[in-house]
């Protein structure tokens, strides 16, 4: 093949052509490649450091892990380019709260339990004495509704093998399978956290700069936990009810704390509240792909648009909807208007100590762990690393996607709904 410039230059005598593939073509080939040299399916590395607990749980469970652990999902699998990801859930599913069908009293759930405890007045509860994988469909819906009303709910001493968790994330809708997360063996959907194996794998994270993240996330986002943050708000159905298992926990240290949208949402004056009632923020993903139209121009992360206040479609109750990790802007202001804005709520849910709950997961006795199950919808959430990998600490988790996040007018704050004292600003 002979080349001509713009000039009338020869070129064929300067430089050979590889190929005439599109661009966007050549990249996805050499991102597939790069990705084919990452080892997937069973990850030996992991075998080196599994904790006993783990490695028992995993074997009563029948999962196999000889050949190593966690699974490394197929690079094939992976998404390259931006509208493949929004093809994977570009469209509504039909999602129907099993909250819904819950016996408002709860009944059955805390008849059948030997202590509820609440940890704080306005988030996080406690229930002592109940297998979760011997649940009947009545006390899950009942617990469905508790932990949209406690936005957490904790229970200790758990035998739950990983196939059942699944299992309950899948009584409460559908399981969302992340293309690029490290999961058990064969069960994809339930998502292995562990930290010793991300530090092996890389991760840089220490005492000095886990931290980081709280001023900037984009920019520090491979160094220790991630900052204060909501599951999956990029998606066109978020992240509902997530089910975080522990079963190896340090002596001391490794705690997780969560703060409430709810009462988030009752910190606001009245007229702040109905200047943000009705907006909009662009939500955006953690990871970075390829924008087909400008493929030279860096990673693009997946976006979209969602309400800042949010309606739960089993209270009624309205939610503050953003965190630092994942939001970009609040439609309709100036950039600096957003800006302000998103960085004052930011603080109330992280500045804010009466809308959040520190659990301390504590170790459980040998052969059992223990669970957190969370509303994300309403939620924000943030590992604390003060364990600093000395002990060590895994978890697997299960997260279902609920509805299409929107807004009503006509809904009520959590404490205008329980008749809570609201303060009047003059």
């Amino acid at each position: 093949m002979t080349t001509i410039d713009t000039f009338g230059n020869n070129l064929s005598k300067n430089f050979e052509i590889v190929n005439d593939l599109p661009v966007e073509q050549q990249l996805e080939t050499i991102f597939r490649n790069r990705n084919s040299k990452t080892p997937t399916g069973p990850d030996p590395v992991g075998l080196e450091i599994l904790p006993e607990s783990t490695k028992k749980r995993l074997e009563d469970d029948n999962i196999e892990i000889s050949q190593g652990y966690p699974e490394i999902p197929p690079s094939e699998n992976i998404p390259i380019y931006v509208d493949e990801v929004l093809k994977i859930r570009s469209f509504e599913t039909p999602y129907d709260d099993r909250a819904k069908n819950a016996d408002p009293e709860k009944k059955a759930l805390f008849g059948a339990a030997k202590e509820v405890i609440h940890l704080t007045k306005n988030i996080g509860t406690e229930i002592v004495g109940l297998q979760l994988v011997d649940l009947t469909d009545e006390q899950k819906n009942e617990l469905a509704l508790l932990v949209s009303e406690r936005v957490v709910v904790f229970f200790r001493n758990q035998k739950l093998p990983p196939s059942q968790q699944k299992a309950l994330g899948s009584y409460w809708g559908k399981v969302e399978v992340h293309p690029q997360a490290t999961h058990v063996n064969g069960i994809p959907g339930t998502t292995v956290l562990w930290s010793d194996y991300s530090k092996k794998k890389g991760n840089k994270a220490n005492f000095a700069n886990n931290g980081l993240q709280n001023w900037d996330v984009l920019r520090y986002q491979h160094q220790g936990p991630f900052a204060w943050h909501t599951d999956l708000v990029h998606e066109l159905q978020p992240a509902g009810y997530t089910h975080l298992h522990l079963d190896a926990i340090p002596s001391l240290g490794g705690d997780t704390t969560w703060a409430s949208g709810y009462a988030a949402y009752d910190k606001l004056s009245d007229e702040f509240k109905n200047f943000l009632d009705g907006k909009q923020v662009e939500l955006q993903s953690l990871h970075g792909y390829i924008d087909r139209n400008d493929p030279l121009g860096g990673p693009k992360q997946v976006s979209r648009v969602h309400p800042l206040v949010r309606t739960h479609p089993v209270t009624g109750w309205k939610s503050l909807f953003i965190n630092r990790g994942h939001i970009k802007r609040i439609i309709g202001v100036s950039p600096v208007e957003s800006d302000l804005i998103l960085s004052y709520l930011f603080d109330i849910f992280e500045k804010n100590a009466d809308v959040q709950v520190r659990f301390n997961w504590q170790p459980t006795q040998e052969g059992y762990g223990t669970s957190a199950i969370w509303d994300n919808r309403v939620s924000q959430h943030k590992n604390i690393f003060d364990y600093e990998g000395d002990e060590p600490r895994h978890g697997t988790r299960v997260t279902t996607l609920a509805e299409v996040p929107y807004f009503d007018p006509n809904s009520k704050s959590q404490r205008e709904a329980l008749g809570k004292p609201i303060y009047k600003w003059e």
